[in-house]
């Protein structure tokens, strides 16, 4: 409840910063003024689509909007994308062991990552790069959409993407197998540091 709070009190502000009454944001975003009311009291939160648009009309990013329905105290999530099952399963045992004030979470393709991703604020998103049926570089360009301060981290067997993965301006590079000082050393060179991390 205090993270609804907290975003609560941040719509307002931002709103009243704008010179917008409730009304005035409800019809800019096309909802009634009763809606933006029960955002800002608490009693009810966006979905992703309200929170982009909210977003837009405010001049905010929408991580921002996010990181308050995320609460201060919340742990930072992390992800790690892999398509073989196995390695995936080493990878996020080693990640919750190497950073264990994280939220850890694995996906195995592009479509369910995006969908997590729309929802949650990633910290830090490992990414194979050569994943079943997609890129890895793909995959990180959809996320930046969706968060441009997320951290993308490309995990690979392969040294030749480093151009295009520099070019995404990703946070870092590994060649595998992944390790726990490797996890580390990126951690604290992040392009966007992590409230909580290491």
């Amino acid at each position: 409840m205090l993270a609804l709070e907290a975003f609560g009190h941040r719509l307002r502000s931002l709103r009243m910063e704008k010179g917008l009454s409730q009304q005035q944001l409800a019809d800019l975003i096309y909802v009634t003024r009763k809606t933006v009311s029960n955002w800002e009291s608490a009693n009810r939160m966006p979905d992703i689509t309200m929170l982009s648009r909210l977003a837009e009309c405010l001049g905010v990013g929408t991580y921002e909007l996010i990181d308050e329905l995320n609460g201060p105290d919340s742990p930072p999530s992390i992800i790690i994308v892999e398509d073989e099952p196995v390695i995936l399963k080493g990878f996020v045992h080693i990640l919750n062991d190497t950073l264990p004030e994280a939220q850890v979470f694995g996906f195995q393709n592009g479509p369910d990552t995006l969908s997590f991703a729309a929802g949650n604020r990633i910290a830090v998103a490992f990414l194979d790069v050569e994943l079943f049926g997609e890129s890895g570089l793909e995959l990180a360009r959809k996320l930046l959409g969706i968060n441009p301060r997320t951290n993308i981290i490309f995990l690979t067997g392969h040294a030749e993407y480093t151009g295009e993965a520099l070019a995404l301006h990703c946070s870092g590079y590994l060649l595998k197998p992944l390790t726990p000082e490797k996890i580390l050393n990126e951690i604290n060179h992040l392009r966007y540091p992590v409230r909580g991390l290491a």
